[in-house]
């Protein structure tokens, strides 16, 4: 996964999720992506539901 990614990874689930972005900087990348793939259809789903 590049730096980019992560980052912008990191800032969608503190923002959406509200997970402290120093508890999301200690997972792995598979973690955060597992995470972040979980909480983005779900944010998604709730967005097209409004």
């Amino acid at each position: 996964m590049k730096r980019m990614e992560r980052e912008n990874m990191i800032q969608f689930l503190t923002r959406v999720n509200g997970i402290t972005s120093e508890k999301l900087m200690i997972m792995t990348d598979e973690d955060l992506d597992h995470t972040y793939t979980r909480t983005y259809n779900t944010y998604e789903l709730y967005e097209e539901l409004l």
